[in-house]
């Protein structure tokens, strides 16, 4: 099925930062006495805007987060960033240069995280800058649907005309309640189970992107 529009998701779905995210917020909250795993936080956090995030760690901890907690967060991913270099999803430069049509990411990180991705991995140049789109910019984050419908409606591309590709259950979530058709890339560090049961078709190689929209 052709699509009119594809939509990306940036973190786990072209940029290999999960495992950076799911170690620091697992340390961080570890030392604030909540006992989550590597698997706790990427059920409850992954795919989610920084708020909604925010707000489950509360509710888990039963009290408010330190005021100066996004600092906190952010130099423990930095950390873990400084011991391994930050690469593309393996195989995704390959599907993308084979992809034709238009093109956009949708994600749930801060603009300039986004950006500051695609440019380190090489992937930036796959992109119209004008096309990147983040839970910023509109009232609700994924799991609703809203930052998919905006990039769509962005971009003038019906929702059932559109493709997103997503690794996180509420990125699946919010794709299929946008009425659009979702790929579930079922990578390392995914949960391959709730991609399906939340909608998604699953594929595991990033090489087989092409002919999936063929």
């Amino acid at each position: 099925m052709s699509a009119a529009l594809l939509i990306f998701d940036c973190d786990g779905t072209l940029v290999d930062t999960e495992p950076f995210y799911n170690i620091a917020w697992t340390a961080v909250l570890n030392r604030m006495g909540l006992p989550w795993t590597v698997e706790d936080e990427r059920r409850h956090l992954m795919g989610r805007p920084w708020a909604d995030a925010v707000a489950i760690v509360e509710r888990a901890l039963g009290r408010k987060v330190p005021a100066d907690f996004e600092s906190i967060v952010w130099t423990e991913v930095q950390a873990e960033f400084a011991k391994r270099p930050l690469q593309a999803v393996d195989g995704v430069a390959e599907a993308l240069g084979a992809l034709r049509g238009p093109r956009c990411v949708a994600s749930s990180n801060w603009e300039d995280k986004v950006r500051e991705s695609l440019a380190t991995t090489g992937l930036g140049g796959f992109f119209d800058p004008a096309h990147i789109f983040v839970a910023a910019m509109v009232k609700r984050g994924k799991p609703a649907p809203d930052l998919f419908l905006h990039a769509a409606a962005t971009m003038g591309a019906a929702p059932m005309e559109c493709v997103v590709i997503e690794d996180s259950v509420p990125g699946v979530q919010a794709g299929v309640a946008a009425g659009m058709r979702v790929l579930g890339y079922a990578g390392p560090f995914t949960d391959p189970e709730g991609l399906a049961a939340a909608g998604a078709e699953l594929f595991d190689d990033m090489r087989r992107l092409p002919a999936l929209l063929a």
